[in-house]
């Protein structure tokens, strides 16, 4: 029952709105239910006997005092219709009057129904709204290693289709709190005045169809998640095919990717179809067996007609009152299917709210204003999953002097990159300590230990966006000098000045409209607008042509000038002129020492200088 309630919690900032649907919806159970009691004055003007004499006894005997049973339900109606009948000047004009005052009931309850509805819409919309920002902004704040374990598809998937679930559910949730269950406790009120017998026998017998719904309920929740589970993954395959177009063309790989795609979909449609067939049978089953009901008391109204316990006007508007049960109880039983299938959108996107954030500032982190002496690695090891033996950095030590340029080579997979993304913060350390200035960097703020680094990795981080929002990328108050004068120590004015629209050129998905070398230079000239007292060099040339290589190689050497480096390269010419170089291997350093110096020892740096045919 708690879950069934928890999408709720989503609605604690929209009181005021939350409010009025819950007051619109009260009154419109109200008018609702009182509408339908005036059938009773109603049938009686239509099928009995009445005469001025016998309602002006019915007046002389005064308003008869409350009871809880149908005589007094039939007296309370006889003594205002004979007053009616008697004011009006006789029954057709009586009649007259029922039916403007049942309009204007009807009129009023559906005025009712539509503000209770016009104050939903800011509360669905409005915490569609709320989520997404509060999925997006706790997906920025995860750290990297988060990201290994999930699918971006199924995260897109939550971030879209699970959080209109819950707008959805929230609107299913207050109907059945609030409107659809006062409006059977109304009716059950005036069914019971009217014949507590029948009345019972309705409450013992809905519970059979409340444990069908309950039953088929939880059914649709594990039905709704296996069918979200393979959406992410639809997703996942569809966001991977756009961004590798060109290797799936160039490996004429199309056939088992469109197998593999229509495999995802094919399992997605089995169970979208099951969750369908699912939901839709709540509302017919709830019908059948309701009506099932109905025909029962029906049979037992019909016979206390006959024998008297009940007259045939009365027993045709508790009949009335009745048979209006079936919409409200249809719409809770369609309302507990898609809370359901919110509870099991809530489950995924909780998965995200809920996740651990390992990097966190603690409460007393120092600013860090500048960079002034030395980043130093102190035992340093790391595994990307908590108690694995298997470490990617093992007891690293190593000191890089301000405007020293440190190089990191080795073999793929040798921990060169985690090593450079230990500094930035995107991972925390398992064992031993990084320091800046002395101080280790879990006790700084983050947010001021990214403002010192520039980061230029192999591949370009661009947006769809121009080429000077594109430059100017997370920073503000930059003028258009600032901006040209960066791309030019980046070597990238002259080409930028050679686009359609110059710096407001939208370069496309990714940068897609422009060449790697033109791409790497936009990056470099970002990192060179941001003057970043630290420079972290992810193999920055490693995937251009020769003649981009040199432009792009010219641009670094601008960057790094007065700058502290590290420098991560496949390519060992680019590093020559390193202060040190840092060889390693299996997450360990084996080497270390200036160019000549790892020649001289014919070791590892050796073996991969003349694989390259350095010279």
């Amino acid at each position: 029952m708690k879950k069934l309630f928890s999408v709720l919690k989503y609605t604690k900032n929209y009181k005021g709105y939350l409010t009025a649907n819950v007051s619109f919806n009260i009154l419109f159970a109200v008018f609702s239910a009182v509408s339908l009691t005036l059938a009773v004055p109603f049938l009686k003007l239509l099928f009995e006997e009445t005469n001025l004499l016998e309602t002006g006894l019915i007046l002389l005997n005064g308003k008869p005092k409350f009871a809880f049973s149908s005589e007094y339900v039939k007296d309370i109606s006889n003594y205002y219709l004979a007053g009616l009948i008697i004011t009006q000047g006789g029954k057709a004009k009586a009649l007259v009057v029922i039916c403007v005052i049942v309009f204007s009931m009807t009129f009023f309850k559906n005025i009712f129904r539509y503000l209770a509805m016009y104050f939903i819409a800011p509360i669905r919309n409005g915490v569609v709204r709320d989520l997404r920002n509060k999925i997006y902004k706790k997906a920025m704040n995860l750290p990297l290693s988060y990201y290994s374990e999930e699918k971006k598809g199924d995260l897109m998937s939550r971030m879209t289709s699970d959080v209109q679930e819950i707008e959805w559910s929230i609107m299913q949730t207050l109907e059945m709190i609030f409107r659809e269950p006062l409006t059977i406790i109304i009716s059950f009120s005036l069914m019971l005045l009217i014949s507590a017998k029948l009345t019972l026998y309705i409450l013992i017998l809905l519970p059979i169809a409340a444990l069908f719904i309950v039953i088929l309920g939880k059914s649709l929740k594990n039905a709704s998640r296996k069918s979200k589970e393979t959406l992410g993954g639809l997703i996942s395959v569809i966001e991977e095919t756009l961004g590798s177009l060109k290797v799936i063309k160039a490996f004429s790989a199309m056939s088992p990717m469109q197998k593999k795609f229509e495999e995802i979909n094919q399992r997605y449609y089995k169970q979208s179809v099951k969750v369908y067939r699912k939901t839709d049978l709540s509302s017919p089953l709830t019908e059948i067996i309701v009506t099932g009901i109905l025909m029962f008391i029906l049979f037992i109204g019909g016979s206390m007609v006959f024998n008297g316990e009940l007259t045939g006007p009365l027993f045709m508007g508790y009949f009335i009152l009745a048979s209006q049960l079936i919409p409200p109880i249809k719409q809770l039983s369609t309302a507990y299917s898609n809370i359901q299938k919110g509870v099991a959108s809530e489950e995924r996107i909780d998965k995200i709210l809920l996740a651990d954030n390992l990097i966190v500032d603690k409460a007393d982190a120092k600013e860090l204003h500048e960079f002034s002496k030395e980043i130093e690695y102190k035992n340093l090891s790391f595994a990307y999953h908590k108690g694995d033996e298997g470490y990617v950095l093992k007891d690293i030590n190593l000191k890089i002097a301000k405007g020293k340029t440190i190089a990191l080579v080795g073999q793929s997979g040798s921990g060169k990159t985690t090593m450079a993304d230990m500094l930035p913060r995107f991972y925390e350390s398992d064992k031993g300590e990084l320091l800046i200035d002395g101080v280790n960097i879990k006790n700084l703020q983050t947010e001021s230990v990214r403002k010192q680094i520039g980061v230029v990795t192999q591949e370009s981080v661009l947006f769809n966006d121009t080429v000077k929002n594109n430059i100017i990328f997370g920073m503000q108050n930059i003028s258009a000098n600032e901006v040209i004068e960066a791309a030019k120590i980046a070597n990238a004015h002259e080409f930028i000045m050679q686009l359609p629209n110059g710096y407001d050129t939208i370069i496309g998905d990714r940068g897609g409209k422009l060449s790697g070398g033109q791409r790497q230079r936009l990056s470099i000239a970002r990192a060179i607008l941001k003057n970043p007292a630290i420079l972290i060099l992810d193999e920055a040339t490693s995937a251009l042509d020769t003649e981009s290589e040199k432009l792009v190689q010219e641009a670094l050497t601008n960057l790094m000038k007065n700058r502290t480096s590290l420098v991560i390269a496949h390519r060992l010419s680019t590093i020559a002129n390193a202060d040190e170089i840092i060889v390693m291997s299996k997450g360990e350093i084996i080497e270390r020492g200036n160019h000549e110096q790892l020649l001289a020892l014919n070791g590892t740096y050796k073996k991969l200088c003349d694989m390259q045919s350095f010279k």
